[in-house]
């Protein structure tokens, strides 16, 4: 089995910055991709970041301001936000493209979603 805990978010105000961070543990072989997705409210979930083994992609409303890093070794994946404006707020929800042991194909998990809300 495959652990997703996720981490970090909370209430901000406009300008200001928060860190979300996720862990993958468990039956892991091989993590490929990594990254963040978001869902406001009444809006589908939309890519925020991604780090894969092309390079790293971010949605041209985060760019500047988000930065996604890996750390390799802890199966760990986090999202550094600054510069929050209002239509950040959205449920946060990190992802990773993994292989598990004795298993030869890649499946998604998602972690459960942390809330991110920016006020004025």
């Amino acid at each position: 089995q495959v652990q997703v805990v996720e981490s970090g978010g909370g209430l901000v105000q406009v300008g200001g910055s928060l860190r979300l961070s996720c862990a993958f543990s468990g039956s892991i072989f091989r993590i490929n991709d990594m990254g963040w997705y978001r869902q406001a409210p009444g809006k589908q979930r939309e890519l925020v970041a991604t780090e894969t083994g092309g390079g790293t992609n971010y949605a041209d409303s985060v760019k500047g301001r988000f930065t996604i890093s890996i750390d390799n070794a802890k199966n760990t994946v986090s999202l550094q936000m600054n510069s929050l404006q209002l239509d950040d707020t959205a449920v946060y929800y990190c992802c990773a493209d993994l292989v598990r042991y004795g298993r030869t194909y890649t499946d998604r998990y998602w972690g459960q979603g942390t809330q991110v809300t920016v006020s004025s």
